[in-house]
Parts: C-alpha cells; sequence; structure tokens
C-alpha cells in the first residue's frame, strides 16, 4: 500500500475534501454497525532477525526515501515475469496460511510471527520490515484502521474485520498482496462492507488490459463503491511493483484523468480501502497507522496484476 503523501501536496488534498463533502451531501448518515473502536496503538514487540543466508532489499542496510511513483513504469522481460510469478505466488501461499491462523484471541503481533516464520521458511524476506522505517514484517488492519497497521499485543475480538496485507521478497522481487478476515460473528454492516470491497477489486482487474488507460482502474473503483453506497479512502494508492517495493505508475483508487497507458509487461498493484463512513483518515502517535476520522470500518483487498498482450493476468494466486 502506497500512502500518496506526494500526490496529495500536488493538489489531491483539495479534491479528497471537497469530494467527500459531495458525497455525504448526498447522503443520509450512514450505518456504520456496530464494531470495537481502535482508538490507540498497543505494545510492539522488538524486531524479528532475519537470518544472514536471506537475501535482502537495500532498505535493510540504509533507510530508503518514499516512492513519487513518477516516472515510466518498467516494462518487464520475460525472466523478469517469472520471477515476479514465483514472488506473488509464494506471498499468495503465505496470506492464506496467516487467514487461517487470524482467530479471536490471537494477537496481531502472534500474526506477524507467523508471517515472518513462514517467510524466513520460504528463503524469502518480508518486504514491508524497514521499508521507510516500519518495524514489522505485515501489516494488520482492524476494524476502523484503513491500512499500515502496525502489529501489537491487542488481541483479535470476535466480531472484529481484520485486513492482513503480505509482501514477501524473493528471488530478487517484490510480490505484494492482502486480504480481509471475519473473527467469529461480524455483523451484518461488516459483512457487506467486506463482500463489496472484494467485488470492487474484482471488477477493476476486469477493467486492465494493453491499451486502456490507467485511470479507468480509479473510475470503475469510484462508479461501485458509489452504487454500494460506500466511500473510497483516496489518501491510499496502487503502485508498480518489481525489483522495487513501490513505483511508477501511481494507480489511483477514485475518478480521475491522470495520464498513461497499460502496455504489456507492466506490473503494479490494485489495493482499494472502502469505508462505511468518511472517505478522511488521520494517523496516529505511531507515524503509521491510519484511522478513519469518525471511526467507520473501513475493508481492503488487493492483487498484484500483469498486463499481458491478451489482457491481465492475476499474479498473486496461491499455489
Amino acid at each position: 500500500m502506497l500512502f500518496s503523501s506526494t500526490l496529495l501536496k500536488q493538489g489531491l488534498q483539495t479534491w479528497r475534501t471537497n469530494w467527500c463533502r459531495m458525497f455525504f451531501g448526498r447522503r443520509k448518515t450512514p450505518d456504520l454497525g456496530t464494531c470495537n473502536i481502535i482508538t490507540e496503538v498497543g505494545n510492539v514487540s522488538p524486531e524479528r532477525a532475519v537470518p544472514e543466508h536471506i537475501v535482502k532489499p537495500p532498505y535493510y542496510y540504509v533507510r530508503n526515501s518514499p516512492s513519487t511513483g513518477e516516472g515510466q513504469p518498467e516494462i518487464k522481460t520475460r525472466e523478469q515475469i517469472t520471477g515476479m510469478r514465483e514472488s506473488c505466488r509464494l506471498a499468495a501461499t503465505i496470506l492464506n496460511s496467516a487467514c487461517s491462523f487470524a482467530k479471536a484471541g490471537v494477537t496481531t503481533d502472534e500474526i506477524d510471527g507467523f508471517v515472518h516464520e513462514e517467510t524466513i521458511k520460504a528463503n524469502a524476506y518480508p518486504s514491508p520490515l524497514r521499508y521507510l522505517g516500519f518495524p514489522k514484517s505485515v501489516c494488520t488492519s482492524v476494524n476502523n484502521v484503513a491500512c499500515h497497521g502496525i502489529p501489537d499485543d491487542r488481541k483479535l475480538l470476535d466480531g472484529d474485520i481484520v485486513n492482513i496485507d503480505i509482501t514477501v521478497f524473493f528471488n530478487g522481487y517484490h510480490g505484494d498482496c492482502s486480504r480481509m478476515v471475519l473473527v467469529g460473528n461480524v455483523d451484518e454492516r461488516g459483512k457487506y462492507l467486506v463482500e463489496c470491497t472484494e467485488q470492487c477489486l474484482a471488477e477493476a482487474i476486469l477493467c486492465c488490459g494493453p491499451g486502456q488507460p490507467i485511470c479507468v482502474i480509479g473510475k470503475s473503483i469510484d462508479k461501485y463503491a458509489k452504487r454500494k453506497r460506500l466511500s473510497v479512502m483516496p489518501a491510499f494508492a496502487g503502485h508498480g511493483i518489481g525489483s522495487y517495493f513501490h513505483g511508477p505508475p501511481n494507480i489511483l483508487h477514485f475518478d480521475n484523468d491522470f495520464p498513461g497507458v497499460m502496455i504489456p509487461g507492466m506490473t503494479f498493484t490494485i489495493e482499494p480501502v472502502l469505508s462505511l463512513g468518511t472517505c478522511e483518515a488521520e494517523i496516529l502517535e505511531d507515524a503509521w497507522t491510519a484511522v478513519s476520522t469518525d471511526n467507520a470500518r473501513s475493508a481492503q483487498f488487493e492483487h498484484t496484476v500483469l498486463i499481458t498482450d491478451e489482457g491481465c493476468e492475476v499474479l498473486t494466486v496461491a499455489s
């Protein structure tokens, strides 16, 4: 997940505010349902060790700077596409296991430990660790946390919804995916949100193919969200991916006319965040955890996709 701070500086902050005012000015007070609200960060355990034999990205050794997403997208060769397929397949496989592990009574730090160990066992590196200083190996975002939740000592509770966002660096390439887990007895509004967000991603992927404007992704997501009476949280964007974790093109998840065309060999993520309430988010004191300003729940699903000569291939499919 790319927090589009650079894009906001280019005028999206004004757009976001106007969009939210326009959208919420037309709808009744939203039904947020019932959930456990996250209002503060928990206790975060020390960084988990990465063995010497694991190949690490450059930012493990020297802290990196945020990607702007600007520049020409990389067009992958056959060899690079093979590498991307392997890393994405591994990410999806670990994500499946992590979602099965996540249950009521399990802490998000225990999920982090599980993901870390599964990644190391596969001779891969957990990409979030040390990226821009992030302290953990996975993002876990519960209920009203939109994204970038840092795993801590909070136990998952009956009725929670949680996004588990996994990226692995394997044989020189990053593979990135996420999905939601329903913990125990989730209320109807929570189920509705999760089901709609998953379908929203599926519809956006159907728009992808050679020669298509990149902006059709955001147009599809925006149209779907409005149809379902949900809001898009526009501060969070998809991104190009490969030997780098984040790069061009930026994939904006709202109605936009930003330039760019899909070309065979491009790989990027699509990862919309939809909310039952406002589209506005704020960052907690850990400088990472993004929560909705009205405590509304949000949901997110993510895939890494490849543009092919015939259309689009979802790379993050488990073996």
